[in-house]
């Protein structure tokens, strides 16, 4: 203090915390009040730096971590490790709050600016949601994750469920056979972060129109998945893998595929787009959900043209992407649009405008079903030589078989709004009069397309069905096979696989004969959506319940 203030006019500030008001602190003030003045200070007082706060942000973080740092530099990596996932809400928040903490500190006139009150509860911070403080107490609700094996740079992880969430789990089993929504209501009251159950009340308070509480229970599970991470899951590195064959991990996909629909509904495609990359990522072989019917949707409304042509230029040779409708319009449609971007140069926009027409004649001469209903949701009105003729007429519709129309028309309901904008409408216009003139010149390319249409739409995968069943695209779903429309439907597992692999046997339950139950009960429950008068007692009943949770 004198050497900054050598003429004894200095302040000194501190904020009687217990340690500076020591008698040995307090005497050695009054040895050297003629070197400067101590600023009198009341206790209590809210500090106005906002780094205070995030410093108990990382204290708090710290305190809740499974393995607790030991020494100084497992401690100095914690920190950073902590400070670098801090979101840029976190800091934008804290901010913007300074104005009104200066305006309760005024009010109160340098007092406390609140009255005692129980701790806050503080939620562990995350990559991919922000916990709210609304949200109940988290504790973990037994879910956990293990590394299976490491091989060929790829790591192969597992949820798994500890005795008492098997227990839960059971329980939630029992609510949802009784259809009744206010017993699963109940057992979320008394286990908050239970996976299942989130994702069923999600689905219903969709279908009630509440979005908002229908995303946030969504959240909630994310949430719940990512405290009980393996320290070696990244969500980043591409290297991680899921068997969806696993009940407890499927439930992890649903989680992440209602988490990115939600972001595509509100406007967010970019980000809907990685989320579809990190789906895809956990099991690329397999695509349980199929995100290859998706991620061109994505890439698009993101403008994401260039993603996309690698994509297909790198995944093209061992997935045949090009045998995807989706795929054979949509890269197509990249090309247009590369080919009318501004900072294109002229040479490349001339090359990607011919690549453009190359593509989507390929396009309509591989998929002519496709072009009838995609004008129709377009409200365009097609040519009469276009409507007249055999090719994109009515026969293209009749012909084509029940998977070929289920993927044809899960696009056109995904799609059919990337394709309203006028120069689209005029470039999709000069390519179909295109190919009917090389119909007309029977062109060999036709007759080959005819002879795969026939060969290789025979059915669809049930990846390709499940995935039909989550757009809910009504298009789609009409097409949809009777063994599939005909199964109990389950918002927490939507047709899950037929040789899942099951780690916990659910314990049986008594049999209930069809005669216990009164006609009058039969026809309410005849009236939900899941009903199947096959499965609705005896033994087809604990089949369907053995089969249809996985546990």
């Amino acid at each position: 203090m004198t050497t900054v203030y050598p003429s004894s006019d200095g302040y000194f500030q501190q904020d009687n915390a217990p340690c500076h008001k020591a008698r040995i602190i307090s005497d050695w003030f009054l040895e050297h009040d003629n070197e400067f003045t101590v600023l009198k200070w009341p206790p209590q007082s809210p500090d106005l730096n906002p780094i205070e706060h995030l410093w108990d942000v990382v204290e708090r973080e710290i305190r809740i971590m499974d393995v607790q740092p030991t020494n100084l530099q497992q401690l100095r990596d914690a920190i950073m490790s902590i400070w670098t996932k801090l979101s840029e809400e976190c800091f934008q928040y804290l901010v913007e709050s300074v104005p009104r903490r200066i305006k309760a500190v005024l009010k109160a006139k340098g007092g406390p600016t609140r009255p005692r009150q129980r701790q806050r509860q503080f939620h562990r911070t995350t990559w991919m949601t922000i916990p709210k403080d609304t949200w109940p107490r988290f504790s973990r609700p037994g879910i956990s994750m293990s590394l299976l094996q490491s091989k060929d740079g790829l790591h192969y992880f597992t949820f798994e469920h500890s005795r008492d969430y098997q227990q839960v789990q059971f329980k939630f089993m029992d609510a949802v056979d009784s259809m009744n929504n206010n017993n699963i209501l109940t057992l979320l009251l008394t286990n908050p972060y239970h996976i299942d159950s989130l994702l069923q009340l999600s689905d219903v308070c969709r279908i009630h129109e509440d979005p908002e509480m229908a995303r946030e229970l969504i959240e909630r599970a994310l949430y719940s998945f990512e405290c009980s991470f393996h320290p070696l899951f990244s969500l980043t590195s591409g290297t991680c893998r899921l068997d969806f064959l696993r009940p407890e991990n499927r439930a992890f996909y649903l989680a992440l595929y209602k988490h990115m629909m939600f972001l595509e509904n509100r406007g967010c495609p970019r980000t809907a787009l990685e989320y579809c990359k990190l789906i895809l990522s956990l099991d690329p072989e397999s695509d349980p959900f199929c995100m290859l019917l998706l991620i061109d949707f994505l890439a698009l409304r993101s403008r994401e043209y260039h993603s996309i042509l690698r994509l297909y230029q790198d995944w093209e040779e061992h997935k045949n992407l090009s045998q995807l409708p989706n795929f054979a319009f949509s890269v197509a449609l990249c090309h247009f649009h590369l080919s009318e971007e501004d900072d294109t140069k002229p040479e490349e926009r001339e090359k990607y405008r011919k690549n453009a027409d190359h593509l989507l004649q390929h396009a309509l001469i591989m998929f002519p079903g496709l072009l009838t209903p995609l004008l129709d949701l377009c409200t365009v009105q097609p040519d009469a030589t276009v409507s007249s003729h055999a090719f994109f007429g009515p026969k293209s519709q009749i012909g084509q078989s029940p998977a070929l129309a289920e993927l044809t028309h899960l696009y056109v309901g995904r799609n059919h709004l990337l394709w309203r904008e006028g120069g689209v409408l005029l470039w999709l216009e000069e390519c179909v009069k295109e190919v009917l003139l090389r119909v007309d010149a029977k062109d060999p390319l036709v007759e080959d397309g005819q002879n795969k249409r026939k060969q290789r739409y025979q059915s669809a995968p049930r990846a390709i069905h499940r995935h039909v069943l989550l757009s809910e695209i009504k298009e789609a779903t009409s097409f949809l096979p009777l063994d599939v429309t005909t199964q109990p439907g389950m918002g927490f597992d939507p047709l899950p696989p037929l040789d899942s692999v099951t780690s916990y046997t659910r314990p049986e339950r008594p049999q209930v004969g069809a005669t216990d139950e009164s006609t009058l009960s039969l026809f309410f429950r005849s009236l939900l959506p899941n009903f199947n008068l096959q499965v609705s007692g005896g033994v087809g009943e604990r089949r369907c319940r053995e089969g249809g949770c996985g546990v």
